[in-house]
């Protein structure tokens, strides 16, 4: 049943969403860090990563029926208070000089509560929304999500740099601490309750699976694609990539997430009113397609004859008024000395990323609005949530070992063709499965 909730609850939801978004990206970008102190073996390196993975697909199903059964607020609250657990444990490690072990330890610990804290608070917006704008909500929720992923990394690598990594993990738990203030105070109790297991008559469900039927092919599509691109962009030209710096890779990697989070509150109030199927396979279509023009940039480059970035920040400076603040000489050193001259592709492959971000913010609102619709009548939407969770997981495991075959073997363009393949075979599963079992008209009404 969903809650007529007070506009002020949807802020503290956003904000728990923004606190664990900024701690996941921190840790994101401090890794190589780990990396380089502990000097890991092979095994312990995928440990730091796949400890991580491990433990947030264990967590999601206990997680996802605790919210169920008991009062989701309550939940949020515990698994956010792991999550400050987690930090305090990474500042504890620098402090005392924890070994490589308890890193994995901590790492898994992080990886619960990130899992639990983004179920739990999308299966409350969700749960709290009106039925008509579940997406636009949903869509504004994940908007801050990106917007910590985008200022994570920088403010923790700057502070990092300047002050070491208690005051780093002192920002996130006092994010979180926030955040949790903000759910006991303002957020009202949740008073749906689904009796037994969920889990069991949702993943029969058959708008679930039609749903499924899309997001596992897809989950192989936007983690080869989102992996790869950065790859693509910053791996030397002897070795198939483009080669750019490392500051150029960064905005390659920006664009993607911007655009993606300016769109979504948007796109989400348009798939609630014309039709969130339409909107995932819309969504679903295009990023393939875009995936697939992906290697082309440096022919695209070429062919449009694109200035240097050096060259553009120079003109620009050149400009009528703009001459008076900057000097077109010394503004393109600038430019030069951050970025390099990573050539015409340059542009290309950032405009084609933030195109990436684009159509995902088409199908992500979208998606999430069907599973939570599906949940929010009674069935468990936090469950709902947690299969659309488990769902993504094989995709997201097998990709990059296929893509690592794919880049040795064959190159990176084949990447991004079987990653834009996996995203359109997906599209075609879920209209076809849509068609079947909810009929044609789904598309605009579903």
């Amino acid at each position: 049943m969903r809650l007529e909730s007070d506009r002020l609850q949807f802020p503290v939801l956003y904000l728990t969403r923004f606190a664990t978004g900024f701690g996941f990206a921190t840790l994101a970008v401090l890794l190589a860090t780990y990396v380089n102190q502990y000097d890991p073996s092979g095994l312990m390196l995928g440990l730091f990563t796949s400890g991580f993975a491990i433990a947030q697909t264990v967590a999601v199903v206990p997680i996802a029926y605790l919210g169920d059964a008991r009062d989701k607020r309550n939940v949020l609250v515990g698994v956010l208070a792991l999550g400050v657990l987690a930090y305090v444990g990474f500042a504890a490690l620098d402090v005392f000089s924890g070994g490589e072990w308890a890193f994995v330890g901590v790492r898994a610990l992080q990886g619960a509560a990130v899992t639990g804290s983004g179920l739990l608070s999308l299966a409350l917006v969700g749960d709290r929304s009106p039925p008509e704008d579940t997406a636009q909500f949903i869509g504004k929720a994940n908007a801050w999500r990106l917007l910590a992923g985008i200022l994570g990394g920088g403010v923790s690598g700057v502070l990092y740099d300047v002050y070491g990594f208690g005051v780093v993990y002192s920002v996130i738990v006092g994010l979180l601490s926030l955040a949790m203030a903000g759910v006991v105070l303002v957020l009202a109790p949740d008073t749906t309750r689904v009796e037994g297991f969920p889990f069991r008559d949702l993943a029969v469900n058959a708008r679930i699976l039609t749903l499924s039927a899309f997001r596992a092919p897809y989950a192989v599509a936007v983690t080869l694609v989102r992996t790869w691109v950065l790859l693509y962009a910053g791996v030397e030209a002897v070795q198939g990539g483009l080669g750019f710096a490392a500051v150029a890779v960064s905005v390659v990697y920006g664009a993607e997430r911007f655009t993606n989070m300016l769109c979504q509150p948007y796109t989400g109030r348009l798939s609630d009113r014309f039709g969130r199927a339409t909107f995932v396979a819309a969504g679903g279509g295009a990023y393939g397609l875009v995936a697939l023009a992906v290697p082309l940039a440096p022919t695209i480059g070429a062919e449009v004859a694109l200035p240097s970035l050096p060259a553009l920040a120079g003109a620009v400076a050149s400009l009528p008024g703009v001459t008076l603040v900057l000097d077109a000489n010394a503004t393109a050193g600038v430019v030069d000395g951050l970025l390099g001259t990573p050539g015409e592709s340059f542009l290309v492959l950032v405009a084609l990323n933030g195109l990436l971000g684009v159509a995902d913010s088409f199908r992500e609102p979208a998606s999430m609005a069907l599973f939570a619709d599906e949940g929010s009548d009674g069935d468990g939407v936090a469950s709902s949530f947690g299969i659309r969770e488990l769902v993504w997981r094989p995709g997201s495991v097998l990709a990059p070992m296929v893509g690592g075959v794919l880049t040795t073997s064959v190159g990176y363009a084949a990447v991004f063709y079987v990653g834009g393949a996996s995203a359109l075979v997906g599209v075609a599963l879920f209209l076809g499965a849509l068609w079947y079992t909810q009929g044609a008209e789904a598309l605009t009404t579903w």
